[in-house]
């Protein structure tokens, strides 16, 4: 079913959406540049790092060049979808295991009142970002289409290569996108349909993990863009 050339049908709509968000990510991303790419906007940004100068506990990745990473925590930006989880049924040891965090602080935000905690998300680089959605996207089709059984967090090779981080991110970005597109409705219905270690999606139904997967690469890219543009003006001051 189309209306005015989009589709309406439920897979339709996500596809198209992400069809259309890959395809602006694309045009904001030409001519990334190296420097560009590393540029660290604030003191103690995340990155990627040769492994011997890594500067987060958790950093981690197969080869020279790792990805920043601290200790787990649950950004306030996402205690709606803890209560979510919390509410649809899931366990509070099982929302802590998926989160990597205590289950002390799970009840914590789960008993949260009045204002929400500051959000205290770092601040990152492009490379850190992009390299974070490679992470994702790479674990979430091994643990979905290919042989379940890679550590997601050894599928990336970290570069500092911008032209060659991307080259590889988008082969990785249109395969998922392929292969999602061929799955049937049986499929996309499937509670446990993808078994991606880090996160819900084997208490979800493959449906919602594909509107996840969409949310996760078009909050990243808007942030991307954001970047790009505060390198742009870095050095532009008022008056």
């Amino acid at each position: 079913m189309e209306m005015e050339g989009v589709r309406t049908d439920r897979p339709g709509l996500l596809l198209d959406q992400f069809d259309k968000a890959r395809e602006m990510a694309q045009v904001r991303l030409t001519g990334l540049g190296d420097e560009e790419y590393l540029w660290e906007p604030a003191p103690g940004s995340w990155s990627i790092r040769r492994r011997a100068e890594a500067s987060t506990p958790w950093a981690f990745g197969p080869g020279k060049w790792v990805l920043d990473l601290g200790a787990p925590d649950i950004p306030a930006s996402e205690y709606a979808e803890v209560a979510r989880q919390a509410t649809g049924g899931m366990s509070v040891a099982k929302i802590a295991e998926d989160w990597s965090v205590s289950v002390e602080r799970v009840e914590q935000i789960l008993a949260h009142t009045g204002e929400p905690e500051p959000d205290e998300t770092p601040v990152t680089t492009i490379a850190w970002r992009l390299a974070h959605l490679h992470f994702c996207f790479a674990g979430q089709w091994e643990w979905t289409f290919g042989e379940q059984r890679r550590e997601p967090k050894l599928l990336v090779d970290f570069t500092p290569s911008p032209a060659l981080a991307l080259e590889r991110f988008w082969v990785v970005i249109d395969r998922w996108r392929d292969d999602v597109a061929a799955l049937t409705d049986e499929q996309l219905d499937t509670v446990g349909f993808s078994q991606y270690p880090y996160g819900s999606d084997p208490d979800e139904p493959f449906i919602a993990v594909v509107w996840g997967a969409n949310l996760e690469f078009i909050h990243h890219m808007a942030e991307i863009a954001l970047l790009r543009d505060l390198w742009r003006t870095r050095f532009t001051t008022p008056g």
